[in-house]
């Protein structure tokens, strides 16, 4: 039996037209003589009816002042997927071919217990075949599984996060030693750069696992990087294609070398705010203890990070702008006591000039003795731009040339941050589509295969 996991995202299940043209790519499959398994994310974007995120507007404007359960806030995403696995299989009916839609947990994906962002345990999948050995075609639920909590009867509904349905599908792949795994979007594969800022921008014929799995860390959303990391551990070759073409898209392997693309891709990330701790007030006994802490609260309330920079001025890193005000909250006014026989009082404070929090802090703990303001630079309206290739960073002249040309197109740069195979840099929101389309020539991208 040769198996193929096909998954279709929002888009490719939008409307009855889009359905339709999915349900007749995995036709062809079955014609071809493969036996397909078909996952599928929720039908369409915010605001309309189905969407992941309208079905949680929905419950969270009862009273925007009682925060949902996170279990019954997965209880209510997952029926996006389940009324899409459900469609479609009645589709596929209606074309005169067996299916039946399963949830994850039918499915056999087993998870631990962490609601909104479960990571995949264990897969059983008996289930699937048994499904396929009936003739019949899985369309399985993306972006959801099931925690077995120890003594109790039933499972727990979880979910696997952003970018779960592409989770699912090669976590599925690897459970069934699959053959491939094809990944259906709305563009025709990996292209080198956002074609809403780079119209032109080809789409590659072939990309390392390792370079795609950083593009999707970077930003671009044609793929979750854990579905790369999971057919990159279990060798399954792996397929980004356009559901409404018949480009054949790009494929993802174990190593590309091609001397002359040096460079495969341009991407960025959203909006970002740019948070920067002055420490110069901080004595030298106490720098570790306080960045510990910084870093440790950070992470307790899952605010993300990027670009952390850890330098003699203090610590900067910058967080998604949805996150903002859970971050400024967090430390604006904040009291960190440290050290003993030089035990000294800090007060955390965002910007020159004390906030209310901050100054009635300051005020009540006077009588302590020795306070110390830590100021807090923030910059809003920031976003990251980044080029990546294999190795190429390790060239101290590619990074030479990215400053550079940023520097020529008048771009200012806030911050960088690199690994052996990107170099990222923090510059103001309102100068991204300069910064990509000018990296984007200098480079010579509009070249790449």
């Amino acid at each position: 039996m040769k198996i193929r996991v096909m998954k279709f995202g929002g888009t490719s299940v939008r409307t009855h037209e889009a359905r339709e043209t999915a349900a007749l790519r995995v036709i062809s499959a079955v014609e071809q003589g493969d036996s397909p398994i078909v996952v599928v994310s929720a039908i369409g974007r915010r605001g309309e009816p189905y969407a992941t995120d309208t079905l949680v507007e929905f419950l969270r404007e009862i009273d925007p002042n009682v925060q949902p359960d996170d279990r019954e806030l997965d209880l209510l995403m997952a029926c996006g997927e389940i009324l899409s696995a459900v469609v479609f299989a009645q589709i596929l009916k209606t074309m005169g071919y067996q299916a039946m839609a399963m949830r994850g947990g039918q499915a056999g994906i087993r998870t631990d217990g962490v609601y909104g962002n479960a990571r995949i345990l264990g897969i059983n999948p008996m289930g699937l075949f048994e499904v396929l050995h009936r003739g019949s075609i899985p369309v399985v639920c993306g972006f959801q599984g099931v925690w077995e909590k120890g003594g109790l009867p039933g499972s727990e509904l979880t979910t696997l996060g952003r970018g779960g349905s592409d989770t699912t599908a090669s976590a599925l792949a690897a459970a069934v030693n699959a053959d491939a795994v094809e990944i259906y979007t709305d563009v025709d594969g990996v292209k080198t750069a956002d074609p809403d800022f780079v119209k032109e921008a080809p789409t590659l014929d072939a990309i390392s696992y390792q370079e795609v799995a950083e593009i999707a860390h970077l930003g671009a959303k044609v793929l979750h990087p854990r579905a790369a990391e999971i057919a990159n551990r279990f060798n399954i070759p792996l397929r980004v294609k356009n559901t409404f073409s018949t480009h054949t898209g790009t494929q993802i392997v174990q190593e590309y070398t091609d001397e002359a693309r040096a460079i495969s891709g341009v991407t960025h990330t959203g909006k970002l705010v740019h948070f920067n701790l002055c420490l110069d007030s901080v004595l030298s006994g106490h720098r570790t203890m306080l960045e510990s802490r910084v870093l440790e609260m950070l992470a307790k309330y899952g605010i993300g990070l990027f670009m952390v920079n850890l330098n003699p001025d203090g610590i900067s890193f910058a967080i998604e702008r949805d996150q903002y005000q859970a971050a400024l909250d967090l430390f604006d006014g904040l009291v960190m006591p440290l050290g003993d026989d030089d035990a000294r009082v800090y007060v955390m404070q965002a910007g020159d000039k004390p906030s209310q929090a901050a100054e009635t802090q300051l005020s009540l703990l006077k009588a302590l003795g020795d306070l110390q303001p830590v100021r807090i630079n923030i910059t809003e309206g920031c976003t990251m731009v980044s080029v990546v290739g294999t190795d190429a960073m390790n060239q101290s002249s590619m990074f030479l040339r990215a400053l550079t040309t940023l520097r020529d197109a008048k771009v200012p740069v806030i911050q960088t941050a690199d690994s052996g195979s990107s170099l990222s840099c923090l510059i103001p929101e309102s100068e991204l589509e300069t910064a990509v389309q000018v990296l984007h020539d200098k480079y010579n991208l509009e070249a790449a295969q």
